[in-house]
């Protein structure tokens, strides 16, 4: 097991230098620190009587445009960690109703979706890593002409109200957020090799990736609890 695992360690350092490998380090030490944020947002959003609804919708948006808006000098990280960890908390609030929606029909669905969730995505990171570079930027343009594709499903199905389309949707963007991962992580290391330090900036790309793959496999785990229920009562 050993070797193994010290030819896995080797296999990062023959792909990245050593100042890729220490901003990756700064990327998902803050993504990490803004999960937690988005943690205490989904408790304020459960626990509390704070509901803030469209009201913490506007604001993380808000704050995100704020934290884009702002370039990084190198001495307003501070500022720019304080947007970030902002929009985090303002998103946990945001994913409040869904959370406590699942406790209701399942407490153990958010342990799965969480684990799964990070599973997923640990495993993308580290294929991005690991793959020749630049292999995964491919993807950019078909990434985002099926964001533009589904924005406009979203669209059609706000009059239409078909649940094939809100199916398809559901499960074509939990593809799409995996894509993503694969696509920032390795977008993040060619602009770390190209001079771009914002370590910020590239923690709220794959935090928005997370967010967006828990959110779908909260709803496709939830709605799978509630068919087998159906049926068992049938």
């Amino acid at each position: 097991m050993t070797p193994n695992i010290q030819t896995f360690l080797n296999s990062f350092q023959n792909r990245l230098e050593p100042p890729v490998r220490q901003h990756l380090k700064n990327v998902y030490g803050t993504l990490m620190m803004t999960c937690g944020a988005a943690s205490a947002g989904v408790y304020i959003d459960m626990y509390t009587k704070f509901q803030a609804g469209l009201l913490s919708a506007l604001v993380g948006a808000g704050l995100m445009l704020m934290l884009i808006a702002t370039p990084d000098n190198g001495k307003n990280t501070k500022l720019r960690l304080g947007y970030l960890l902002g929009f985090g908390l303002t998103s946990g609030m945001g994913l409040g109703p869904v959370f406590d929606y699942v406790s209701i029909v399942d407490p153990s669905i958010i342990v799965t979706a969480l684990l799964g969730t990070t599973i997923v995505f640990v495993c993308f990171s580290i294929a991005a890593m690991l793959a020749d570079r630049g292999s995964w930027l491919f993807l950019g343009g078909t990434l985002m002409t099926l964001l533009s594709s589904m924005s406009l499903m979203a669209l059609v199905n706000i009059f239409m109200q078909n649940h094939f389309l809100y199916q398809a949707h559901l499960y074509l963007g939990l593809i799409l957020m995996c894509g993503f991962v694969l696509y920032d992580t390795q977008l993040i290391i060619e602009k770390r090799r190209m001079g771009n330090k914002d370590f910020v900036q590239h923690a709220l790309e794959l935090f928005i990736d997370f967010v967006g793959m828990l959110r779908r496999l909260l709803i496709i785990l939830t709605q799978k609890e509630e068919q087998n229920r159906r049926r068992k009562r049938e």
